[in-house]
């Protein structure tokens, strides 16, 4: 009896400091995360082309979608005419005060001192307005370019907001694109393992169904604690105390995980 007891607490002994041989190590449970980005126009319309559907897999400058801008057509083809109007007068009166300044330059001085100046206040007038002309139809022009959107980056469609048809509001997102690089790992570690811990270090990243670990870089370290006992701290309450860490994961093998997806991390 006496050596079975002894058995039995020799195997309790071997759990207890296998656990604690497991949790001092540099394994850690995590979950992946996507930072997605959030294609919105800042002018608002009905959509009238939705030109990607969730899950594919679009490209930077692609398009992504087109709001109804009959009204940002004509308006930029009305700045195009007041700009041609307006620097058709410019090339008038700069003819005219080169002209008024030769004859006023010309021996006999056929004309005045103040027609010359009448001359050079219209010339200077006619080039304020093609400078006017010309901040319009840069206006008129990016209103109507901001009704359509393009891809920023390489990406997947995570989700689109709105249907055809629809009316969107200056800046309600229409579609949500993940970026491979926006990719993470976020994983939590006992406060007194933050110094083993450096921004630009390596870790392993083992996913189920994943083919093979993959690497991530730490790029953030929290500098709050994310659990804060309820009591004061103690010696015992310490090591209840965790910080987030994230971790990007390269752009090629972010293509083998997906958000909330939990994971295994590693130091290196």
């Amino acid at each position: 009896m006496k050596l079975f007891l002894n058995s039995v607490w020799f195997a309790l002994a071997a759990a207890l400091l296998g656990g604690c041989a497991k949790n001092s190590s540099n394994n850690f449970q995590g979950y992946i995360e996507g930072e997605y980005v959030y294609v919105a126009a800042p002018l608002s319309g009905a959509l009238t082309n939705l030109a990607v559907a969730r899950g594919d897999e679009v490209k930077p400058g692609q398009l992504l979608f087109t709001l109804e801008r009959q009204s940002e057509a004509a308006a930029l083809d009305q700045a195009e005419k007041n700009l041609a109007q307006a620097n058709a007068s410019l090339t008038l009166s700069d003819a005219t005060l080169q002209r008024r300044q030769e004859l006023r330059n010309s021996p006999s001085a056929v004309i005045s001192a103040e027609e010359l100046d009448q001359a050079r206040s219209q010339r200077d007038a006619d080039a304020a307005q093609v400078a006017a002309q010309q901040a319009a139809l840069t206006k008129a022009k990016w209103s109507f370019d901001q009704k359509q959107q393009f891809a920023p980056a390489a990406a997947q469609v995570h989700d689109t907001l709105f249907r055809q048809g629809e009316f969107v509001t200056a800046g309600n997102p229409v579609v949500v694109l993940l970026p491979p690089e926006n990719i993470k790992v976020r994983f939590f570690v006992p406060q007194a393992m933050l110094p083993q811990i450096k921004v630009g270090q390596t870790v392993s990243i083992s996913c189920d169904g994943a083919p093979h670990a993959i690497s991530a870089t730490i790029n953030y370290i929290s500098t709050q604690v994310e659990y804060t006992p309820p009591v004061i701290y103690s010696r015992e309450t310490r090591a209840e105390l965790v910080f987030m860490i994230e971790a990007k994961v390269s752009p090629t093998d972010a293509m083998i995980v997906r958000p909330g997806q939990p994971a295994d991390v590693r130091l290196n």
